[in-house]
């Protein structure tokens, strides 16, 4: 996803705010956005919350390191705030929620059935607080950008399933397998893009938009993926069953 971010921005000749925007969104980690899409698509949540995690964990160190990488010729990165701010704004949360589990485990289970739409609401209070504070900065903001996030989603979720694709001829992963990958890769964490795109690159007012877009689109796109992957799973099902029979 960095390296899909950072050709689409030299593709389309985004300028350095905007391409420094799209490449943090890239660099993100997933959110749990993408948990909730692969549970709405039937597909392995085990591995979708595993592969979250992993990322989430690794966020304070890779996501300043790629887009220090990716960026160093064209702006300077601010590698240390990128750092603090996934520390406060993702791995704290995190630790509270552990710590909360540990500690209150059968309140947890009791509300665990009312938690996916706990999430769905969750998720749509962020993207709307996200898009609400950086409208200006999307108005003034031409097609091109749009653009950009999309195919950038997109391209995301194609080669996800064509990774899992290429897997389960090696590994024989299962169809829920192959979505979790496909919605996994395809959605970030761009609510955290947006947020370090305030701090690490303070003087580009336009590198919070693609995170901005990216928190509205992906949303809508994973809803669509989630109702497309549902039937790809109905279809092989059926299609098992007649061959069993």
């Amino acid at each position: 996803m960095p390296l899909l971010a950072f050709a689409l921005g030299k593709i389309f000749g985004l300028e350095v705010g905007l391409l420094a925007g799209v490449i943090l969104v890239g660099t993100c980690p997933g959110g749990t956005a993408s948990n909730v899409i692969t549970y709405l698509s039937k597909g392995d949540v085990a591995l979708s919350v595993g592969m979250t995690s992993i990322n989430t964990l690794l966020a304070p160190f890779l996501t300043p390191a790629i887009t220090y990488l990716l960026l160093k010729t064209s702006v300077d990165v601010d590698v240390k705030s990128m750092f603090m701010t996934i520390i406060k704004v993702v791995i704290v949360p995190i630790a509270l929620g552990l710590i909360i589990n540990k500690f209150f485990g059968k309140v947890t289970e009791k509300v665990s059935e009312i938690l996916p739409v706990v999430s769905v609401v969750a998720i749509t209070l962020i993207v709307a607080a996200v898009v609400s504070s950086n409208s200006a900065n999307i108005l003034e903001t031409g097609a091109i950008v749009f653009v950009v996030v999309i195919l950038h989603n997109m391209l995301g979720y194609l080669l996800g399933y064509l990774l899992g694709y290429l897997l389960g001829i090696l590994l024989k992963l299962p169809v829920s397998k192959k979505k979790a990958l496909s919605v996994e890769i395809g959605m970030q964490n761009s609510g955290l893009a947006t947020s370090l795109a305030k701090t690490a690159f303070a003087d580009f007012a336009m590198a919070t938009v693609p995170g901005a877009i990216f928190s509205v689109w992906h949303n809508i796109s994973g809803a669509i993926l989630a109702n497309i992957l549902r039937r790809i799973e109905d279809s092989q099902d059926t299609k098992d069953l007649k061959e069993s029979a």
